[in-house]
């Protein structure tokens, strides 16, 4: 990589031309780069445009950006992967082209459908989960994938499609490709083969409860027991504890622990090992020892389910491992004849990556021995974005079936 967007940009096509990007005939693009090119974000993609003029393009700015193998951070790197798949199958949508809703069934025919879609979305976004939830109920499935930008000063995404007819007011210039605020990103019909998985990186260190009793954020009651007391009985601590036990036992481990909350009938635990692909994981942000209380940074209802959590590097990988093992399978090619993987989107909070996982590169070096050879792109984001929820401290790993 390099400090100059101008020769980064040459750096990486010296490599997409080594293998064949200008005869492979691409269609769609991915292009993601660290906050020390995002000023150079315009030029790096007008240059992508003029080598590979028939191509769209989608991406954002991120803490880091990660290739097959590498986690590049805190240093200026640009990261570039093509596809070839059929332009009928994949649409474009960005502030001035937004993703419309799909027809009626009884209308379909015909009618090009929102199967599934990656998003990147600017993190100064008011209201931004209500805008997520609003372009999943777009899609056939709900299922969206992606990430929010991560730049402190510049929070750009980007999304581009050279064939598109953008509405807008006449006499309006054609849109840049580079985005502030809102969503953009591109959608997916039901051609497009897409397995796509969450990783918490957390290890549950209680049982699944209900929430019994709650007031905003705050849960005073859980399967009819005082939240409080069933938190410290979670982590072993005695409900009696004394002051002095308290600050030098107790506290540490309330403040390495976190939460698992998922809706209401949805599945919490899977296998009664790890957590279900609804959960959110999310802070405990404060307690309220006079109610019994237990504060958390999402809003709660009576009737959701909950378990206490903690992460670490052994469950990290685990987790990783765990996901990477049940995408594997989905390509199986006793069970799914005929597919097989050929390209990923990774987005990773900017809190994991190496130290997270104990060693560098260990993140993805886990992807590419469970993926084997195919390539990978994504970014180390400051949210994540899987169906219709954004998590955070999660990885959300996406394959490309062929």
């Amino acid at each position: 990589m390099h400090p100059r967007g101008d020769l980064a940009l040459e750096l990486v096509w010296a490599q997409l031309a080594s293998q064949g990007a200008q005869s492979m005939e691409a269609t769609l693009g991915w292009c993601y780069l660290t906050e020390e090119l995002a000023d150079s974000a315009q030029a790096i993609l007008g240059g992508l445009r003029e080598r590979l003029p028939h191509v769209a393009w989608v991406g954002a700015v991120g803490a880091g950006v990660l290739a097959s193998g590498v986690e590049y951070i805190d240093e200026p790197a640009l990261a570039v992967m093509l596809c070839n798949m059929p332009m009928s199958d994949f649409r474009v949508f960005h502030g001035r082209q937004p993703l419309a809703p799909n027809q009626p069934l009884a209308a379909r025919e015909g009618m090009w459908r929102a199967h599934t879609a990656m998003v990147h979305a600017d993190g100064h976004s008011p209201d931004l989960p209500e805008l997520i939830q609003e372009l999943a109920e777009r899609t056939d499935t709900g299922y969206l994938f992606g990430g929010v930008s991560a730049g402190q000063s510049q929070s750009l995404h980007m999304a581009l499609d050279p064939h598109a007819q953008v509405h807008g007011e006449p006499g309006a210039a054609p849109p840049s490709g580079i985005w502030h605020g809102g969503l953009s990103g591109v959608a997916f019909n039901d051609h497009v083969r897409v397995v796509s998985r969450v990783t918490q990186g957390c290890e549950p260190i209680g049982p699944r409860r209900e929430v019994t009793a709650a007031h905003r954020n705050v849960v005073y009651e859980l399967d009819g027991l005082p939240a409080l007391n069933c938190l410290l009985k979670d982590l072993g601590v005695p409900v009696t504890v004394s002051e002095s036990d308290w600050h030098r036992d107790a506290l540490p481990k309330v403040r390495a622990t976190l939460v698992g909350l998922s809706d209401a009938g949805s599945d919490l635990l899977s296998h009664g090992q790890h957590f279900g692909a609804d959960t959110r994981v999310r802070h405990l942000v404060g307690l309220d020892p006079s109610r019994y209380g237990v504060a958390l940074s999402d809003l709660v209802e009576p009737g959701m389910q909950l378990a206490f959590c903690q992460r670490h590097v052994a469950a990290a990988r685990q987790d990783l491992v765990r996901i990477c093992a049940e995408i594997r399978e989905e390509f199986d090619p006793v069970d799914h004849p005929g597919s097989a993987p050929v390209g990923a989107v990774y987005v990773s909070c900017t809190g994991r990556g190496g130290p997270h996982f104990g060693a560098p590169n260990a993140e993805m070096e886990i992807i590419a021995h469970a993926l084997g050879d195919i390539p990978l792109v994504g970014f180390f984001a400051s949210g994540e974005i899987a169906r219709h929820h954004l998590y955070g401290y999660t990885g959300v790993l996406t394959v490309f079936g062929g």
